[in-house]
C-alpha cells in the first residue's frame, strides 16, 4: 500500500515544483483568469509549456475535441493545462491519466459560474443491462472498471490492484450537460468520478436523475458552482463536499442525495456534505412547494449532511425519507446542521423519524474537508488538490 500512494503524493509534489519553476500557478486567481481571457492569441497570459488549447471552431487549434486532447496526453504524468475555447462540444470526456490535469474555461467573467461560456453536452441514459457509468459526460477514473456502479448493497466489486487515477483533476468555469430528457427517466450522470481526486470550480453540471456520481474511493470538492436535478442526483459511494453552490431543483423525485456506506478496515467518513449551499426550485413556476425530500438511503449505512445551508419552500417539512422497501437504521446519518429558509420547518424536524438535528460536538468530526477527505489506505487529511483560492 505505501509503494502505491508514494507515486501520487510525487506527483503533487512535482506538479507544485514546477508551478513555482515556471512562475505561472493554477492556484493564483491572477494567473487563472489571464490564462481564461479572450485574446487574439489564446495562449496569452497561460503557462505556454504546459497549456494546450481546444477549440470546436477555429483551424488555430489542433484539436477540436477535449477528448482527443485526453486521448493524447493518456500516460503522460506531467501537469497539462487544457484551455477550452467558448462554443458547445457534443462529446463524452474521459480521463483517465494519473497526472495532474486542469481544464478551464474562457470567459470574460471568471468569478462566475452563470456566466460560463464553455459547455460540454451529452445525451445518454442506462437501459436494463447497461452500467450508469457508461451515460456520464464527464469521467474521471482510472478505467472502466474502477466507474463502474454496479447493484446491491455494495455495487460493482472492483479488482484488487485496481490503480488510483488522477491526483489532482479540476475544472474551471464549464458546464457539464447531460440533456437525454427534460425529466427523470433513469440514470443520466453530468459527472462520475472514481479513484481519482477532482476539484470543480465555477462548474455546472445538469441533468434530471443521478446528475453527480462519486464512486469508490473517489473524492470530490465542489464550490462556487451548480448542480441541477430531480432524482437522487448526489448519489455514490466516495466523499463529496459541496460548498457555496446552488443546488437547483428541477422537480421532485426520490431525494437530492442517496448514498452507499462501505464497510472498510479503518474509520471513514465516506458521504456527502452540502455546506453553506443554496437548495432551491429551478424556476417559479414549478409546483413543488414542500414536496422535495433531502434525501433517502441507498443502503443502510448512508452519510449525508446539510449544513448551514439555505432550503427554499420546496423542501419537505420532514426533511429525509426512507427509501421504499425501509434500509433506515441505526447505522444511517442523514443529518443537518443549521439549515435555514423556509424549507427547515422546526415542527417537522422535530416530528421526523429519518432526520438527526446534530449537536455542535457531532458536527465537529465532519466540520471541514481535512476532515472527511482520506487516502486509499484511510489516512484523513488528503486535501493537497483542493484549491483554496476559490
Amino acid at each position: 500500500m505505501t509503494r502505491n500512494l508514494s507515486f501520487p503524493i510525487l506527483l503533487l509534489f512535482l506538479a507544485t515544483f514546477l508551478s513555482l519553476v515556471s512562475g505561472w500557478d493554477i492556484n493564483s486567481q491572477n494567473d487563472r483568469h489571464s490564462c481564461q481571457a479572450h485574446s487574439r492569441d489564446p495562449l496569452e497570459g497561460c503557462d505556454r509549456k504546459r497549456t494546450v488549447y481546444v477549440d470546436v471552431v477555429s483551424s488555430d487549434s489542433k484539436y477540436k475535441t477535449v477528448q482527443r486532447l485526453e486521448v493524447a496526453l493518456t500516460g503522460l504524468a506531467d501537469t497539462y493545462v487544457i484551455l477550452i475555447a467558448s462554443g458547445n462540444y457534443t462529446e463524452q470526456v474521459n480521463v483517465t491519466r494519473r497526472g495532474p490535469t486542469y481544464l478551464i474555461g474562457q470567459t470574460a467573467h471568471p468569478s462566475s459560474q452563470s456566466q460560463n461560456t464553455v459547455n460540454i453536452i451529452w445525451a445518454a441514459i442506462a437501459v436494463p443491462g447497461l452500467d450508469n457509468a457508461f451515460t456520464s459526460t464527464l469521467t474521471v477514473a482510472p478505467n472502466l472498471n474502477a466507474s463502474l456502479t454496479g447493484s446491491g448493497p455494495t455495487g460493482f466489486a472492483v479488482p484488487a490492484g485496481t490503480p488510483f487515477g488522477c491526483v489532482d483533476f479540476r475544472t474551471y468555469n464549464l458546464n457539464f450537460v447531460n440533456g437525454f430528457a427534460p425529466y427523470s427517466d433513469g440514470p443520466s450522470l453530468a459527472l462520475s468520478i472514481s479513484y481519482a481526486n477532482g476539484g470543480f470550480y465555477y462548474t455546472g453540471f445538469y441533468s434530471y436523475q443521478d446528475t453527480v456520481y462519486v464512486g469508490k474511493l473517489g473524492n470530490a470538492y465542489i464550490k462556487n458552482s451548480e448542480v441541477a436535478g430531480q432524482t437522487d442526483f448526489f448519489y455514490g459511494f466516495g466523499t463529496a463536499w459541496v460548498e457555496s453552490t446552488s443546488i437547483s431543483l428541477r422537480s421532485c423525485g426520490g431525494g437530492i442525495t442517496a448514498w452507499k456506506g462501505t464497510n472498510t478496515s479503518f474509520p471513514n467518513a465516506y458521504g456527502i456534505y452540502i455546506v453553506d449551499s443554496n437548495v432551491h426550485a429551478a424556476n417559479s413556476s414549478l409546483n413543488i412547494t414542500g414536496k422535495c425530500a433531502l434525501g433517502r438511503p441507498w443502503n443502510a449505512q448512508m452519510r449525508s449532511i446539510f449544513a448551514y445551508t439555505y432550503l427554499d419552500k420546496s423542501i419537505l417539512n420532514t426533511g429525509y425519507i426512507d427509501w421504499n422497501p425501509a434500509r433506515y437504521n441505526n447505522y444511517t446519518l442523514q443529518a443537518e446542521y443549521r439549515d435555514y429558509g423556509p424549507g427547515y420547518n422546526v415542527t417537522g424536524r422535530q416530528a421526523a423519524k429519518f432526520d438527526v438535528q446534530l449537536t455542535p460536538e457531532e458536527w465537529a468530526q465532519y466540520s471541514s474537508p481535512q476532515k472527511v477527505f482520506q487516502y486509499p489506505d484511510g489516512r484523513f487529511g488528503n486535501t493537497g488538490w483542493i484549491d483554496w483560492s476559490v
